[in-house]
């Protein structure tokens, strides 16, 4: 019995829909249609030169109804478009009578996830969010080490993410909070879903700084006080990553000692998309926690420099 299944993608000109493109390949799958409103999309012949694309979603809508019709049905839709279309593009693959596949954010508000609760079930049908960091081999450890004790006291968490970007950034959707979440959701909400994974729930959200290209502020959560910072602006990364020509910079330290997981992250939406296939996928509630802290975040009055804030917040306010 043939065990390839049939995928579909939308946003496939986007950034990360390379890496969901080589997940579909790597897994022994086969992409049949893909839509993205840009018709840049060379990248396809790589992995799938026979995937019907479409620039226009109403014809893209057409197609997948008329394969099934006629007895080809799609198993899988991968979700690569804007924030803000998650949550519409999820109900048209379930709708579609396919499972989803969604990259963070599953959706921007807390309150979208319980309506999609409830169009799952009536489906039959998985949503599945791509947390690919929960299958990064040195924060599953971290995570069974924190499982495994309780501590004396709070660890301290210091996360710095820095990825610079250009003009563009602001033109695109992603400089628009209502169609990003802005950048604590857009370039944040994985971290945040790491520390909550590992280090328990939210008991306290404080917002230091909120800008258009930075953000930063402190979460206690059960056993751990993390202060973050975000940023795109290529004016708060350290000299050194300067000096050598770098325009990214991560951090994560734990009681001032640093989390190395620089490495690693190469396969990780392959490991994803063999999870889901196995069923062991990530599904809505999982990603609830992160999703409301985001929300909290952007809605949140920022204190400025009171309290326990990040060394970073002086010089990015300068």
């Amino acid at each position: 019995m043939d065990q390839t299944k049939k995928f579909a993608i939308i946003g496939v000109g986007g950034y990360i829909a390379v890496r969901h493109l080589k997940a579909i390949k790597d897994t022994h799958n086969v992409l049949l249609a893909s839509l993205d409103r840009a018709d840049s999309v060379g990248i396809i012949d790589s992995y799938f030169p026979d995937s019907h694309f479409f620039v226009e979603y109403e014809r893209f809508d057409r197609h997948i109804d008329k394969l099934r019709r006629a007895g080809t049905q799609i198993d899988y839709v991968s979700i690569c478009s804007p924030n803000y279309l998650h949550d519409s593009h999820i109900r048209f693959a379930l709708r579609s009578g396919a499972n989803a596949i969604c990259e963070k954010p599953l959706v921007l508000n807390p309150w979208n996830i319980d309506a999609l609760q409830e169009i799952e079930a009536e489906s039959g049908k998985k949503i599945s969010n791509i947390l690919q960091l929960r299958l990064h081999p040195v924060l599953i450890d971290l995570k069974k080490r924190m499982d495994e004790k309780v501590p004396d006291k709070k660890f301290d968490i210091d996360l710095t993410y820095i990825t610079s970007r250009g003009n563009w950034y602001f033109t695109s959707w992603k400089g628009e909070l209502q169609k990003s979440g802005g950048i604590a959701t857009n370039i944040g909400i994985h971290f945040f879903d790491i520390l909550i994974w590992i280090f328990g729930g939210v008991q306290q959200n404080i917002v230091h700084v909120m800008q258009s290209n930075k953000a930063s502020g402190f979460l206690e959560l059960e056993k751990a006080r993390v202060r973050w910072f975000l940023s795109i602006d290529a004016s708060d990364l350290p000299a050194a990553v300067k000096e050598n020509g770098k325009r990214t910079y991560r951090s994560i330290s734990m009681n001032e000692q640093e989390i190395e997981f620089s490495e690693g992250f190469t396969d990780l939406h392959t490991k994803s998309y063999e999870e889901i296939l196995a069923g062991r996928g990530f599904g809505m509630m999982e990603s609830k926690a992160s999703i409301e802290t985001a929300y909290v975040i952007r809605n949140a009055s920022p204190v400025g420099l009171k309290g326990d804030y990040h060394k970073l917040c002086k010089t990015a306010l300068k």
